[in-house]
């Protein structure tokens, strides 16, 4: 017989920690913000990914449009990647909800009180509507507790002892 595996015995390398973890932010990224822009769309909230990302820094037609909205989702979901890496690094030994949903209460903190500034066609915090801060919060949350859980689930999954009962005594 050969010693050779053969191609359909041969395992997959299991991708790292830290690679799931990049992967669970760009797509936690992206699907809060779809849910971001679906949200301004509806007039749920005055702020939409765009608002962040491309109106603050461009005030052209094409950012306004359907255009910068998808430039504005893609690249919540690219700086999305760097939250993740930061949940990665300081949280992801932590159990259950609750990590998550304070990680995305700080981001949003940050985010509309102390980078206010940087983004000029984001309100300030006391002229934003009831409506606004209540969705941007909720989605905020629903980003961190994704995110969050994602990663730590991970990390517990992976770091686990492995109990070997396949002979069944």
């Amino acid at each position: 017989m050969e010693d050779k595996k053969l191609e359909q015995n041969q395992r997959e390398k299991p991708a790292s920690i830290v690679n799931k973890s990049l992967l669970t932010g760009f797509v936690g990224g992206m699907i809060w913000s779809i849910f971001g822009a679906i949200s301004y769309y509806f007039s749920f909230t005055e702020v939409s990914p765009a608002s962040f990302v491309i109106r603050s820094f461009w005030q052209t037609s094409w950012s306004s449009a359907f255009l910068g909205e998808v430039l504005g989702v893609t690249g919540v979901s690219m700086v999305s990647i760097l939250g993740a890496l930061v949940y990665y690094l300081v949280l992801k030994k932590t159990n259950g909800l609750m990590p998550g949903i304070l990680y995305g209460l700080a981001i949003w903190g940050v985010l509309f009180y102390l980078l206010n500034p940087i983004f000029t066609a984001v309100p300030a915090l006391p002229d934003l509507t009831s409506d606004t801060i209540v969705t941007t919060i909720c989605l905020f949350v629903l980003y961190g507790t994704f995110v969050g859980y994602s990663i730590s689930y991970e990390y517990h999954d992976l770091n686990q002892p492995s109990s070997d009962n396949s002979s069944g005594k």
